[in-house]
Order: structure tokens, then sequence, then C-alpha cells
């Protein structure tokens, strides 16, 4: 099997952290959409230039993270 990248591998463990999941679909699923964000579209992204704020570009990754993190929120309600 070939290594992973370290968001791959991210998303891979959280997806099988059974005590944190307990195994329930929706809480796999949260679990791994959870770690993909943070991967993915971080809160404070690592170079964020001041274009990056004017363009609106930071308020339309702020926006996705928040609409995943929404759906995961709801995943875990279940």
């Amino acid at each position: 099997m070939t290594k992973l990248s370290p968001a791959a591998q991210a998303v891979r463990d959280a997806a099988f952290e059974p005590w944190e999941t307990l195994d329930k679909p929706e809480l796999i699923a949260a679990a791994a959409l959870r770690a993909a964000v943070e991967q993915v579209v971080p809160e404070e992204p690592e170079h964020a230039y001041a274009e990056d704020y004017e363009l609106g570009v930071f308020d339309a990754r702020l926006d996705a993270r928040n609409h995943l993190l929404s759906i995961a929120a709801e995943l875990e309600a279940q």
C-alpha cells in the first residue's frame, strides 16, 4: 500500500477512530468530513494575504468551511 499524504491520512484516521465514533456511520462520516475540512479549508490559512481579504476570497473560504462543518454537525446530531 502506498503512503498517504498527511491530508488523506488525517481523514482516514478520523474515519477509523472507534473510541470517538462508536462505529455509527453518521459519526464516522462526520469525523472524516471534519478532518477533510481542517486539511482543505483551515480556519486560518497559512498564507492569508491582504488581497485575499479585499477580494472576498477569505470570506468565501470561511463560508465553505462553515457549510461543511454544519453538515458534520447535522450528521453528529442523528
